[in-house]
C-alpha cells in the first residue's frame, strides 16, 4: 500500500512538471494580405516555432487555392471562364464552395461569394459626399447571385453562368484557413493554441494553468472598454465590424457590408460577433447578420443549434442570441 501511495505521488508529481515545462509561444505575421496570430503550447521555443512553421505553410497553401488575386490559382481560373465553360477543380475548393452555397441559401442570398462581381461604387475613405444613383446601384449587382454558381460533384467542377461573375471567399477564406490550420496543428501533436486570423479565431485545448482561453467582446465606440470577457473551449469565435469604414449621407450611417441582394450598404449595426464550431461558419454568418439586421438576424441565428451572437448596434446597445448570458465587466 506504501508503494503503491508512493507511485501515485510521483505520477502526480510527474504530471505537473511536464505542464509547468510547457510554453505558450505567438508569432504575428501578415498572411493572406491580413495579420494573423498563431499561439501554440509547446515544450519549448524550438518545438513552438517548428508548429507555426507547420502553420504558415498550411495557410500559405490555402491562399493559393482560394486568392482570386493569383492568376495562378484555381479560383481566378474559375472566374476567367465565367460565362465561357466550367472548370474542374480540386474537391476541397469545390467542397468550400458547396458550403459556401448552402449558406447562401440559409441567409437568404445575405451571404453570396459571388459579390466580388459587384461595381465598386461605394467610397468608405471619406471621399464619398453624396449617395449613388439608384439605376447605378441597380446595375453594380447585376452579375451577383449564388444562384448562377453552377456545381457538378460527378466531376468536381464549377461554372459561373453569367460573363463577367466572378467569385471571392473575403467573407470567408481566413475563417477557413484557421479551421485547417488548427486541424493540421491537433494532427501534430499541438495540445492546445489559438488562430486568430484578424478577429477570425478558432481554439483548442486549454492555458497552460489549465484555465480556458477567454475572448474579449470590445465596445466599438470604446476600443480601450470592454464588454465582457467570455471563455471559449475548442470552437471559433468571429467578430466583423470595421468601424472606421463607414459612411454617413443624409443623415443615415452606412458600413462597408454591402448586402449583395441589392447593392445597398447595411446600416444600424457597429460589431456581430459569432460563436460556433467553425471559424468558416460564423465568419459567414457574422457577415450575414451584418446585411440581414438585428431583428432578422439574430432571429435566424436562434434557429441554429450551438451557434451564437452577440450585436452592437450603433448606439453601442448590446444585444445577444437566446442562449447567451453575458456578464458585463
Amino acid at each position: 500500500m506504501i508503494l503503491k501511495h508512493i507511485s501515485i505521488i510521483f505520477l502526480v508529481l510527474l504530471t505537473n512538471y511536464q505542464v509547468a515545462a510547457q510554453i505558450t509561444h505567438k508569432r504575428t505575421l501578415k498572411l493572406m494580405g491580413s495579420r494573423f496570430d498563431i499561439t501554440v503550447v509547446a515544450q519549448d521555443t524550438t518545438q513552438a516555432n517548428t508548429y507555426i512553421d507547420l502553420g504558415v505553410s498550411e495557410i500559405t497553401r490555402i491562399e493559393k487555392l482560394i486568392s482570386s488575386w493569383d492568376p495562378k490559382s484555381q479560383t481566378s481560373k474559375i472566374n476567367r471562364n465565367a460565362g465561357i465553360k466550367s472548370v474542374i477543380v480540386d474537391k476541397e475548393l469545390f467542397d468550400l464552395i458547396n458550403r459556401a452555397l448552402s449558406i447562401s441559401k440559409l441567409t437568404d442570398g445575405a451571404f453570396d461569394i459571388s459579390y466580388a462581381s459587384m461595381d465598386n461604387i461605394w467610397k468608405f475613405d471619406g471621399s464619398m459626399k453624396q449617395m449613388p444613383l439608384d439605376a447605378d446601384i441597380k446595375v453594380s449587382v447585376e452579375k451577383v447571385g449564388f444562384e448562377n454558381i453552377i456545381l457538378n460533384p460527378s466531376e468536381s467542377s464549377v461554372f459561373l453562368r453569367k460573363k463577367g461573375m466572378k467569385i471571392g471567399f473575403g467573407a470567408i477564406g481566413k475563417g477557413y484557413a484557421a479551421d485547417k490550420t488548427k486541424a493540421l496543428l491537433i494532427e501534430k501533436g499541438v495540445v492546445s493554441g489559438i488562430i486568430n486570423a484578424s478577429g477570425d479565431m478558432n481554439t483548442w485545448g486549454t492555458q497552460i494553468n489549465g484555465e480556458e482561453w477567454k475572448v474579449a467582446i470590445t465596445n466599438p465606440l470604446n476600443k480601450n472598454k470592454a464588454f465582457a470577457l467570455l471563455p471559449i473551449t475548442n470552437g471559433a469565435v468571429v467578430t466583423s465590424g470595421d468601424y472606421e469604414k463607414q459612411v454617413t449621407l443624409n443623415g443615415k450611417r452606412y458600413t462597408h457590408i454591402i448586402d449583395p441582394r441589392t447593392g445597398y450598404p447595411s446600416f444600424g449595426i457597429i460589431s456581430v460577433t459569432v460563436f460556433a464550431s467553425k471559424a468558416e461558419l460564423a465568419d459567414a454568418l457574422a457577415t450575414s447578420v451584418f446585411v440581414m439586421g438585428k431583428e432578422v438576424g439574430l432571429n435566424r441565428i436562434n434557429q441554429l443549434p450551438n451557434i451564437e451572437c452577440i450585436i452592437i448596434d450603433e448606439k453601442g446597445n448590446l444585444f445577444t442570441s437566446n442562449n447567451i448570458e453575458i456578464n458585463k465587466i
